[in-house]
């Protein structure tokens, strides 16, 4: 069975880096398009539908953001079920973003709930803080299906600063000062010694920003066998080569991109009528556009 990692690896070497977010709110919809549908829930469905259908071939990935279907009640669980089955259709790869991080028989419901069935996908995002008992039980499953998962480990936000970046002193030594986050990256380097696909990654990787270039260049030198997730590209300040620093010979991550291609629609001149015109097939075409130019921004600097 070829893991997920290793589908991801190769569709990163087909298709660029870009991972396209369907961070969908209903506000990101044309008013035209949600006029012709009786719920939110099922407008945004029908317009991720129309990203996904320009996308697909020149992204290598999407990550579905469940807070953005859960604020709309069951429709909106429905039309996130949907996306999910979607990008399955046109064979591409999904990262459900859900960020788990419970333990024990919890987090094996949690993997139980987001490795199959409704809401399955490739690849999930976890929180690590509770311990690595609360990343266990996913690894166990994810070892059977061939399924990943991203561990946040340096966030592209602000109040990553918070605990991220606190420096711990290592119990046993007087010498050895860390980043909270690196014990993560330390923890999460141990499985993919363990748990790797035939790319050499491990099947668990991490989420790391790339709002930090320096920063960024260091996590990357130590530790080779982490695939990364890496949001902060556009919208949060990153950009094509702060993404690049965070790669490793072309490959090892993919470059989140949410707001800057779904809403690409709405920075673009829009014939006959304004924004309240703007139809499917405008926005759609806006987001591909988008989308290239991101995937061509980072290939140029590599």
């Amino acid at each position: 069975m070829t893991s997920n990692i290793d589908k991801l690896f190769n569709a990163v070497a087909e298709k660029g880096h870009v991972c396209v977010g369907l961070d969908t709110s209903i506000d990101y919809v044309p008013l035209v398009e949600i006029k012709k549908h009786s719920n939110n829930a099922e407008a945004v469905l029908a317009y991720n539908k129309s990203l996904i259908d320009v996308t697909h071939d020149i992204c290598a990935c999407y990550k579905v953001q469940i807070a953005y279907y859960e604020e709309m009640g069951i429709e909106g669980l429905r039309a996130y079920s949907e996306t999910l089955k979607y990008i399955k259709r046109k064979n591409s790869l999904v990262i459900a973003d859900i960020k788990r991080g419970d333990i024990a028989d919890t987090a094996v419901r949690y993997a139980k709930a987001h490795f199959y069935g409704d809401f399955e996908a490739d690849f999930v995002t976890l929180s690590p803080y509770m311990g690595m008992d609360s990343i266990e039980p996913w690894l166990k499953e994810a070892e059977v299906l061939g399924k990943g998962a991203f561990v946040l480990m340096r966030t592209s936000n602000a109040g990553m600063k918070d605990f991220q970046q606190r420096t711990i002193k290592e119990p046993l030594t007087t010498e050895s000062v860390k980043r909270l986050y690196d014990i993560v990256g330390d923890k999460l380097a141990t499985l993919a010694g363990e748990y790797r696909g035939s790319c050499g990654y491990g099947l668990f990787g991490a989420v790391i920003g790339c709002n930090e270039r320096e920063e960024a260049a260091k996590i990357r030198e130590n530790y080779p066998n982490l695939f990364f997730l890496i949001p902060g590209y556009g919208a949060q300040g990153g950009g094509a080569l702060d993404a690049a620093a965070l790669l490793r010979n072309g490959n090892g991550g993919v470059v989140n991109a949410s707001r800057s291609i779904i809403t690409a629609w709405k920075k673009t001149a829009v014939p006959d009528g304004g924004a309240e015109q703007a139809c499917l097939e405008f926005a759609a075409a806006a987001a591909r556009e988008a989308a290239v130019k991101t995937r061509d921004e980072i290939l140029e600097v590599l």
